[in-house]
């Protein structure tokens, strides 16, 4: 492609010659001013006649300012009742686990009048507005009260309830000898050795020699030693003033002031001491005063775990009176 351009004034010409990729080159260059110089010239014009209020853009910017409002707050009020949904749901969980805090408060000994229950509420749903921003702030306020509330009552419930646990373990009530048959009772016999009545003070539980002895509860040992009467003997505190005896064993494994667990082997049977054969023999006392071992035995069969403890302390410390 030939141009020729001509000057006037001088009388000179001058010819140009664009071939075909240079061509495209100079039209899309061209383009590219053309277009970058009407977007200035249309964004200039725009902001121009938005801020001066010219009548047919003034009323394009309020159209479309309107339309995002428009979405922003469609977008708003969709969130606003999923969270509104979310809310009611947490709700209903609150007023579960009120519930559930009423009924174990009663298994940790609180009184259940102390425990003020969620008021009930319902009826016939008539839908209305979606909730604003500020109530749904202040919703969520009161719920969050009510968590510390719930968050304080659980906390004193689980102290009352591990100290339940604690007293639980704490009381003899396992059995010192597994599988062990019951022989002497408890209470008034003929003694075996010089045929005259006596008191048996405690169990008595025929086993092989070697037989593992266990703590019937956990505590402080306060006492290993020989005795003439009861042999190789171990005394174990589990406080209140609560002791337990195990007697007539052939090796002790604790010695004085080790802490025990319940079901700890503590010793092996034997037959040392005032005895005619091996066998444990297992005393229980309370306030020093002999008890019938069979009676915490059985309780912690018969009675639920929660109130094994205090019951069978309490009962035992009447006796003892």
């Amino acid at each position: 492609m030939h141009l020729i351009i001509t000057d006037a004034w001088l009388a000179k010409s001058r010819a140009i010659y664009l071939s075909g990729t240079r061509l495209v080159v100079a039209g899309f260059v061209a383009a590219l001013v053309l277009m970058v110089v009407a977007a200035g010239l249309y964004h200039w014009v725009f902001l121009k006649g938005a801020r001066e209020g010219w009548p047919i853009i003034g009323s394009l910017v309020k159209l479309v300012t309107k339309d995002e409002f428009e979405q922003r707050d469609r977008f708003l009020r969709e969130n606003l009742d999923v969270m509104a949904k979310r809310l009611g749901e947490m709700q209903a969980k609150m007023i579960q686990l009120e519930a559930l805090g009423e009924r174990v408060s009663g298994l940790a000994g609180l009184n259940p009048a102390d425990v003020k229950p969620a008021l009930g509420s319902g009826g016939a749903l008539v839908s209305g507005r979606s909730l604003t921003m500020e109530e749904l702030q202040a919703t969520l306020a009161d719920l969050d009260k009510l968590t510390d509330q719930r968050v304080d009552l659980m906390t004193v419930v689980e102290s009352r309830l591990f100290d339940q646990k604690i007293k639980e373990l704490m009381v003899p009530t396992q059995q010192p000898v597994t599988g062990g048959l019951l022989g002497s009772a408890f209470g008034w016999r003929i003694d075996p050795l010089n045929g005259k009545s006596a008191l048996h003070t405690g169990l008595d539980f025929p086993s092989e020699p070697g037989t593992p002895i266990l703590a019937a509860a956990g505590g402080v040992v306060v006492a290993q030693e020989y005795h003439q009467a009861y042999g190789n003997m171990v005394e174990v505190d589990h406080g209140n003033d609560l002791v337990s005896r195990y007697s007539h064993a052939s090796r002790v494994v604790v010695k004085k002031g080790d802490l025990v667990k319940r079901g700890q082997k503590i010793a092996e049977v034997g037959t040392t001491g005032r005895s005619t054969g091996p066998h444990l023999h297992f005393e229980v006392l309370v306030q020093g005063v002999f008890q019938d071992p069979q009676k915490f035995l059985l309780a912690g069969k018969d009675l639920p775990s929660s109130e094994m403890a205090s019951v069978t302390v309490k009962r035992s410390l009447s006796a003892a009176r």
